[in-house]
């Protein structure tokens, strides 16, 4: 399943329909997007059942009809299709993400055009929940399930950095788990990372306006560095940061930053110290704490500087001996 995506079904029959009254030839209001099940889209894809939608875009399962593949298909909103400067961006960065290949990652397939301008991405299907909705319906993970999570997301992240590939919108809504006994130990899940180069455009509100240079927004707020807040050049280390919001929230339920708006929050994040992870869970390791504590330090340099160190330090807090010293950062 699609990473932002609550359910899945079979694929509906179908049986393409006329160029005339395709809504991949004749874009309508955003409306049309929602009842494409049956349709053929490009002459490539037989779009079965609708997952869900998003804040750019209307995501759909579907299938590869010269391979049968089983795929999820987004559908950008047309307002979004009609801006010059999104799709370049989009495909600037769709084009890049081609070329992950990694098995905690899900890149983009193809991004193609259909009829009058319909923008539309293809990826890998993947059985499987969004982190978010797990979260919800569980609660906080243990230790034990939690650090093989957190690994293997900074193992995918550390692939996409090495191939100049920032996410910008790393949250648990972007991370799916999919079952895979193979993993031993912890939770028996297979974390995989979503939606690379598809940060939301969100326009931010008069408190954010004068931190940026444009008033525009890319991320989520509440997991954004203060660097994205601001509006400066990112790289990896503001993927840390995202992921160590991840990390405290993944073990806590909450958020080490409050507030009772997104900019309130956004801008908590600027001037103050995050909340104690053993303050919400007493329980938790203290080196946990530590290394959380430090994935979300202002200056990136003070961060990790890689998510392999980050991986190195997830494992180390929670590992006894030798192994545990030597990566304790």
């Amino acid at each position: 399943m699609e990473a932002d995506q609550p359910s899945d079904a079979g694929l509906r029959p179908s049986v393409q329909p006329s160029l005339a009254s395709s809504p991949f030839e004749d874009p309508a209001p955003a409306a049309s997007l929602l009842t494409l099940s049956g349709q053929v889209l490009d002459g490539r894809y037989r779009i079965g059942k609708r997952l869900g939608e998003g804040g750019m875009s209307y995501v759909y399962r579907g299938e590869e009809i010269e391979t049968g593949r089983q795929l999820a298909v987004k559908i950008l909103i047309p307002r979004l299709a009609r801006d010059p400067a999104s799709v370049e961006r989009l495909r600037r960065e769709a084009t890049i993400a081609t070329k992950l290949e990694h098995p905690n990652v899900c890149p983009i397939l193809r991004l193609g055009e259909a009829g009058n301008g319909l923008i539309y991405l293809v990826m890998p299907y993947l059985e499987g929940e969004p982190l978010s909705e797990h979260e919800a319906r569980r609660g906080p993970f243990s230790v034990a399930e939690g650090i093989p999570l957190l690994e293997q997301m900074c193992r995918g992240l550390q692939h996409a950095h090495d191939l100049g590939i920032i996410h910008r919108d790393l949250k648990p809504e972007n991370v799916m788990l999919v079952p895979d006994a193979t993993i031993a130990g912890g939770a028996p899940f297979r974390a995989v990372v979503m939606d690379f180069g598809l940060a939301k455009e969100r326009r931010a509100g008069p408190a954010v306006v004068k931190l940026t240079q444009t008033g525009i927004v890319l991320g989520t707020p509440e997991f954004m560095s203060p660097e994205q807040i601001r509006g400066k050049p990112l790289d990896g280390r503001s993927d840390v940061y995202a992921l160590g919001v991840l990390a405290f929230e993944l073990f806590t339920g909450q958020l080490p930053f409050s507030g009772k708006t997104a900019q309130e929050t956004m801008i908590a994040r600027l001037k103050g110290a995050p909340m104690p992870l053993r303050e919400a869970r007493p329980e938790l390791p203290a080196r946990l704490e530590a290394v959380i504590l430090r994935a979300l330090t202002i200056d990136p340099n003070e961060r990790y500087g890689t998510m392999d160190e980050l991986a190195h330090a997830f494992v180390s807090a929670t590992s006894p001996g030798v192994l545990g010293r030597l990566f304790r950062r």
